[in-house]
């Protein structure tokens, strides 16, 4: 397919919306993408003709259902390239991916004294289950310091590693600073020491082409929302000896074999992690993303975000009202920034108004602002349905705050 954004735009109703008498400039892909005509009339599809409950009826429909569940979730083995389909459960998002690892290893690996090692530009959902994993089994997290640029101390990560070393938790991109982190690399150093690693693949999953063969890791989790699916759905890939040796994160129908008051016998793969009535729907709307990413191409998408991302920091170095907050050689398409000495928050009003969407805040990565001694900061991130003539307007609307502010 020959990448024309424009026809990307007309997929994508919400692009049409004005704001405060403006176009929409949505430019915070990284905390959710909009999503395809596709995906909406798909998720509209299946709750007029397809819904049912799965796996637990014998008529047309639940049959129906099951089988398109089924689908989606062979469809997300083959995008990321699983060797199983049994090892790519769906949860509720990346969120619920760690919390379930990390409870797996709260009950069935750690114990005093153990460690586990996470970065120092991890989102909270990487920080938190893990601290409440330390705080029930006694084991300590450690962390990897990042230099001025957000990139990762490989150095001192490697100094990290030790025979107490329980499991290694990484994002595989920033979510506040867009730095691409070296997690092949670092995925082999942790094998040569016997540990496992999980990859928080949330801001990646949209960007890059994932093969968690390839990249060899124990465990890869995302979410349906930031790669335009729906909310409320994700994937925890996870290598089948580790699933199988992790206990269910949690109980209800559908992950057993069979209940007595005596014992219960859990589920085999992947239904053992499948507690309850899933989100059907959004896996459902999840693989009719997938498949409309697959059809624009992820050559036709790395080329068009990183020619957005070039552009952008190029406008904005020529702009000495405005300071990076790191500046890593690898990134992805995510511009972490402050203006002047205008508060963020402040600046994002003033962008609304002009129909301009950006984040603004901590970014849920608070150790990450106090390690750039900031308290909040202006994001700008883009996705497949961004131009060039949006970042112009950036630009300008923030030229436009710096004028009001001198007044």
């Amino acid at each position: 397919m020959i990448f024309n954004v424009d026809i990307v735009r007309a997929d994508f109703p919400i692009l049409e919306l004005n704001v405060h008498g403006y176009p929409l400039a949505y430019l915070d892909n990284a905390a959710t993408a909009q999503k395809p005509s596709q995906v909406i009339k798909c998720l509209q599809n299946y709750y007029e003709y397809q819904n049912a409950n799965i796996h637990r009826g014998t008529y047309y429909l639940t049959e129906f259902a099951t089988e398109l569940f089924e689908e989606a979730r062979k469809s997300i083995q083959q995008f990321i390239n699983a060797k199983h389909q049994h090892e790519c459960i769906f949860t509720r998002g990346t969120t619920e991916g760690i919390n379930l690892v990390a409870n797996g290893f709260t009950r069935a690996v750690l114990k005093p004294g153990d460690e586990i090692i996470i970065s120092q530009t991890e989102h909270h959902a990487n920080i938190v289950p893990w601290q409440m994993a330390c705080e029930y089994s006694g084991a300590s997290l450690k962390i990897i310091p990042c230099n001025n640029a957000g990139e990762l101390e490989i150095d001192r990560y490697i100094e990290l590693l030790n025979p107490k070393t329980k499991i290694v938790a990484i994002a595989h991109i920033c979510n506040a600073l867009g730095a691409i982190n070296p997690i092949k690399e670092m995925i082999t150093l942790a094998h040569q020491n016997g540990t496992p690693v999980l990859i928080d693949g949330a801001q990646a999953i949209a960007h890059q082409s994932i093969d968690v063969q390839d990249l060899d890791c124990d465990f890869y989790c995302f979410s349906g929302h930031k790669v335009y699916g729906p909310t409320g759905i994700g994937v925890i890939y996870g290598k089948t000896d580790w699933l199988e040796r992790l206990p269910p994160y949690q109980g209800g129908g559908e992950m057993i074999q069979t209940v007595t008051f005596l014992k219960t016998i859990y589920n085999h793969l992947p239904y053992k992690f499948e507690a309850g009535t899933m989100p059907i729907a959004q896996a459902i709307g999840l693989q009719s993303a997938i498949e409309y990413l697959q059809k624009i191409g992820t050559a036709n998408i790395l080329q068009h975000e990183s020619m957005l991302l070039r552009y952008a920091l190029e406008k904005m170095k020529d702009e000495a009202t405005i300071n990076f907050i790191g500046y890593p050689k690898e990134r992805a398409p995510i511009i972490s920034f402050l203006l002047a000495d205008i508060h963020p928050h402040d600046v994002g009003t003033i962008l609304d108004h002009k129909g301009i969407a950006v984040r603004t805040g901590q970014h849920c990565a608070q150790p990450t602002m106090d390690r750039f001694g900031v308290n909040a900061t202006i994001r700008a991130s883009f996705g497949i349905y961004n131009t060039f003539s949006e970042i112009d307007r950036l630009i300008d609307g923030l030229r436009d705050a710096v004028k009001l502010f001198k007044r």
